[in-house]
């Protein structure tokens, strides 16, 4: 389960649509393909960059302004009903950013543990019993490595 998964899972039911905000302009595609890849792309109205660097997130002291901002003007530029952050070096601003914008905004982060929490809790595990998560069936080790194969 990845983060960019978790986290448009957890934004879709919030409203009609979310937005994305991301660090810089150069990963509006990536998300854009992620968003696709997990089929919610009917769901989610913009991707947008606050143009702030990952690793100056913290050290850069207008982060939580800048993003704030950027948030607020995607809410209105997409009119979607809530944010998704787009960077995991964003996750501690979640709850601030929701609490100046007036709308939900989404941690992938939180997002991936609580929903992994919910399955593990759930007991719910990777499905296994045919297809791509399938166990292999056994291999037939020769050689020097005959003693690390299949027993039986």
């Amino acid at each position: 389960l990845g983060i960019a998964e978790a986290a448009v899972h957890l934004a879709a039911p919030l409203g009609r649509g979310f937005s994305i905000v991301t660090t810089l302009s150069r990963t509006i595609g990536r998300a854009r393909d992620l968003v696709s890849h997990y089929g919610f792309s009917d769901r989610c109205l913009g991707i947008h960059a606050c143009e702030i660097p990952v690793l100056d997130l913290e050290s850069n002291p207008d982060t939580e302004a800048i993003l704030a901002k950027a948030c607020a003007q995607a809410l209105a530029d997409d009119g979607s009903d809530a944010i998704v952050l787009g960077c995991a070096g964003m996750a501690d601003l979640a709850a601030r950013m929701s609490s100046q914008i007036g709308a939900p905004v989404v941690d992938g982060v939180a997002a991936g543990v609580g929903m992994l929490s919910a399955m593990a809790a759930m007991g719910l595990r990777t499905g296994t019993a045919s297809g791509e998560f399938a166990s292999p069936p056994p291999k037939r080790y020769t050689g020097v490595l005959h003693h690390w194969g299949a027993r039986g």
